[in-house]
C-alpha cells in the first residue's frame, strides 16, 4: 500500500488485508458480520442434519448426513478461528447459542433472521424427514455454492483462501443430495420430492436478501462484496432450476 493512500482507498481501488491490524472500525464491522452469519448457519444447518442422521433409510445414507454435519461443524471452525484474532470469544461461541432452535413448519419470515444467532432465515425452519432433509440440501448446497465463490473474492486474504478451501467441500454436499434424490425418486418418492421442493424453494431463495444498494455499494468499496444479492440470487435460480429439472421435477 502507498505510503500516502488511506485504508479506504487502498480498499477501493481492489487492494487486499492480510492481518487484523490496522483494520478500518467499519471494515472489521461488516467482516465480522460476513464471518458470524456463515459460522452461525453453518453450525444451524449442522444441527438440523443432526438430527435427521437416524432417519436415513440405509447405512450409507446415515454416513453421507453425518459426514455433511462432521464437515458443516468443521467448516464453521475454520472461519470462526479468524473471528477469534478479531476478538471474538471463541471458547463460548459454539455453545451459547441454541442452534437445534427452529420454528414452526408453517412460518413465513422472509429474510428476517433469528433473534439468538445471525443463521440465515432458511435455517429457522424445520427439516420434516429424509426426503425433506435431502430437497433442503440439493437448494441449498447451489445457495451456499453462488455465496462462495463470492466470498472466495473478500478483501480480507486469510478469510478469502479459507473460503476458497470451504467451497469444494460444500459442493460435494450437494453432489450427494443428488444422489440421494435420485435414489428417492427410484423408489417412487416423486411427489414428496416435489412437496420439498416447493416448501423449501422461496425459503432458500428469501436467503439471499432484498438488498440494499447503498450498503452494497459501500460493501463493494471495501472489498467484500462484488455482486448484489438480485445478482446472486439469479445465479442460483439458474442452477436450481437446472437439477430440479434435471430430476423431472418442476420449479414453483
Amino acid at each position: 500500500m502507498a505510503e500516502d493512500m488511506s485504508i479506504e482507498s487502498y480498499l477501493a481501488a481492489g487492494g487486499v488485508l492480510t492481518n487484523p491490524t490496522n483494520v478500518p472500525p467499519r471494515y472489521r464491522a461488516e467482516l465480522m458480520k460476513l464471518m458470524a452469519t456463515f459460522v452461525d448457519s453453518e453450525l444451524a444447518g449442522a444441527a438440523g442434519f443432526a438430527d435427521i442422521i437416524n432417519q436415513g433409510p440405509g447405512i450409507k445414507e446415515r454416513i453421507a448426513a453425518a459426514k455433511i454435519v462432521l464437515e458443516k461443524t468443521d467448516n464453521a471452525d475454520r472461519v470462526l478461528k479468524i473471528m477469534g484474532e478479531f476478538g471474538a470469544d471463541t471458547d463460548r461461541y459454539a455453545t451459547h447459542h441454541p442452534w437445534t432452535a427452529r420454528l414452526n413448519r408453517s412460518a413465513d419470515i422472509g429474510a428476517t433472521r433469528s433473534e439468538h444467532d445471525m443463521r440465515l432465515a432458511v435455517f429457522n425452519y424445520p427439516i420434516e424427514g429424509w426426503t425433506d432433509a435431502v430437497v433442503m440440501n440439493l437448494l441449498m448446497s447451489r445457495a451456499v455454492g453462488v455465496q462462495l465463490a463470492e466470498f472466495a473474492l473478500v478483501s480480507y486474504q486469510p478469510l478469502a483462501e479459507v473460503f476458497r478451501a470451504i467451497a469444494p467441500i460444500e459442493a460435494h454436499h450437494g453432489e450427494l443430495a443428488l444422489e440421494g434424490a435420485v435414489k428417492l425418486l427410484d423408489q417412487g418418492a416423486a411427489p414428496a420430492l416435489q412437496d420439498s421442493v416447493d416448501y423449501w424453494w422461496p425459503r432458500v431463495a428469501a436467503s439471499f436478501g432484498a438488498g440494499n444498494p447503498d450498503r452494497i455499494e459501500k460493501l463493494r468499496q471495501m472489498g467484500l462484496r462484488r455482486a448484489s444479492g438480485v445478482e446472486l440470487k439469479n445465479r442460483w435460480l439458474a442452477e436450481a432450476a437446472e437439477v430440479v429439472t434435471r430430476l423431472g421435477l418442476r420449479t414453483p
